[in-house]
This record gives structure tokens, sequence and C-alpha cells, in this order.
């Protein structure tokens, strides 16, 4: 992997009270120091990205335990008649530095398309965000031989018109739908093979310099036990992890891992 960061991200999707969201965060961020090669990021709940940010003892990014904070959805338009929704520059302003885009259940779920995935990854970027960019395919997709197809695909629509310094101000993660909370993974060499397929791609989009900076974290029921076979992959970078991010321990175990591998 060269030089390529190390980033072990938690998504926290839909779980959590406020209490819990504050103790795991002072639970990860007491134990960051047991993974100095790798960047933590957490992605709460967006209602709790103020107590988890306190938590952090975070502003605007400043991180002095060395945990970055994430949203998990954003708005593409900086403000307006959008109710609900988030601006990039309140992810900002309330203590964020990344902020997951495009995620397989937002994709499904919420009809999320890969221009929709674009124009919100364009407007993280212009914020001043790392956008946490997902692709991957359904079972059905995977069993049809067409991942190679569909991940291409999702690649080429969601980053259009991304420039070298746009792509490594990214983050890919290649989440299979598949694997996502069901227990099933991606054998390291499965993984692999699409990670490096994706890198490929990258450097079609730019160059092959570029494509080589770019960390790409692999996600889909990644645990303790079967993440260091995952960080000792070529092109894995680290892993956008749900369910087991939900411990302090598990997450730490991860992140673990992929520092030792860095």
């Amino acid at each position: 992997m060269g030089t390529r960061r190390r980033i072990v991200a938690g998504n926290w999707k839909m779980n959590l009270d406020r209490a819990e969201a504050v103790a795991l965060a002072e639970g990860v961020a007491s134990g960051a120091n047991s993974c100095a090669n790798c960047s933590l990021i957490l992605c709460p709940p967006s209602i709790y990205l103020a107590a988890v940010a306190n938590a952090l003892k975070l502003s605007k990014g400043n991180s002095p335990s060395g945990v970055g904070l994430g949203g998990q959805n954003l708005h593409n338009q900086p403000k307006g008649a959008f109710t609900g929704e988030i601006a990039p520059a309140m992810l900002i302003d309330i203590g964020c530095s990344s902020c997951i885009v495009g995620h397989s259940e937002r994709r499904t779920l919420f009809g999320e398309t890969d221009a929709i995935v674009n124009e919100k990854a364009k407007a993280a970027l212009a914020a001043g965000l790392t956008p946490i960019i997902c692709v991957g395919e359904t079972l059905e997709e995977r069993e049809q031989d067409r991942t190679a197809a569909v991940v291409t695909e999702q690649i080429m629509g969601s980053l259009e018109g991304f420039t070298p310094a746009d792509l490594t101000a990214s983050i890919i993660a290649y989440e299979p739908v598949w694997a996502i909370g069901t227990g099933k993974v991606a054998t390291p060499e499965q993984a692999q093979e699409v990670h490096a397929l994706i890198r490929q791609q990258l450097a079609t989009l730019t160059d092959e310099e570029t494509a080589n900076q770019v960390v790409i974290q692999y996600g889909g029921s990644v645990k303790p036990d079967n993440a260091g076979i995952l960080a000792s992959q070529q092109d894995i970078d680290g892993a956008l992890v749900g369910g087991a991010s939900l411990k302090a321990d598990d997450f730490l175990a991860i992140a673990k891992h992929f520092a030792e591998a860095s």
C-alpha cells in the first residue's frame, strides 16, 4: 500500500441514546493512542453530533484525542428550504471533518443515485469535508457475475468530474451490500480483487499516481477476528465499520489491526 494512510471509520447508523453515544465516544478516545498509525472517525446519528464532539473535545475539526467526527449524510445545497436536511457547513460548524456519502442504505432505501452521490460528494469537498464515498454490489448482482460492471458504473458516476485533488481529498469505501449486517464477509481475496479494480478505475479517471494515493476502505461485517487478514491486503487501506463500531473495544481492536499493518 506504500504510504497511504490507514483510516477506520465507525458508522453508528440509527443506534444508541445520547448517554450511550457519549460513553462510546469517550471509550474510543481513551484507547485511540493504541492505534497511533491509524486515523479514527466516528459517525454518530446527526442529533448526537454535538454531544460526541464535546466528548471528543472537538473544535471545528481540531481533535486533541486524535479521533475525528463524521456525519452520516448531508445535503448538496449550502442552505435553503430543505426541511430535515443538513448542510455541509453545518457539519463543519459542529466539528465534523468528514461525512459518509452514498451508503448502500441511502442508495437502496432512499433512492440516492450515482448523480445524487456525485452532487453530495462535491458539496462536501467544497465545504472542506472529506467524503467517504460508498460503492458496492448486491448479492443478486454478484451472483450474476456483475460485480465489476456495477462497481465500475458506481465509481464513474459518483466521481464524475473529480479532479486529482478532489480524489485524493476523498475516501472510497467498498461495501458489498450482501455483507452489510448479515454476518457474511467477502473473502480477503474477493475484497482485494474489487479494491484493485476500484484503484484501476480511479487511475482511468485521473492517473495512476493519484489513484495510488486514495484511501479505499472495506465495509461489510468487519470484526476484530477478520480485520487482520483484510488489513494485510495490498489495496485495503481501512474499514468502514457498522455493528462492531458500537463497542469501543471491538472498534479499537479493528483499528489496531490496520495500524499494525501500516
